[in-house]
């Protein structure tokens, strides 16, 4: 695998995973909070992927569902109060 810095390209993408998993708590707007968070998810599935490990893309393939939801699914829905 292709090493930048000394580091491969795998633990790079682990790196990044973590960077943007770590910024999206730092986020006040939940709606950024969530789209950071699956960005960071993302990359962590393909981390996941890279190193063969279910666990870590289930997991993260799971997050990604209920960011996903919250963001796109659930908004479109309206409380009884509100129809």
């Amino acid at each position: 695998m292709t090493e930048i810095l000394g580091v491969s390209l795998t633990e790079w993408i682990g790196y990044a995973a973590s960077l943007f998993v770590l910024l999206s708590f730092l986020m006040r707007n939940i709606v950024t909070l969530r789209s950071v968070n699956i960005i960071g998810c993302s990359f962590f599935v393909v981390y996941g992927v890279l190193l063969n490990s279910w666990p870590i893309i289930i997991t993260n393939l799971a997050i990604a569902g209920v960011n996903f939801y919250y963001l796109f699914i659930n908004k479109r829905k309206k409380p009884a109060s509100e129809a």
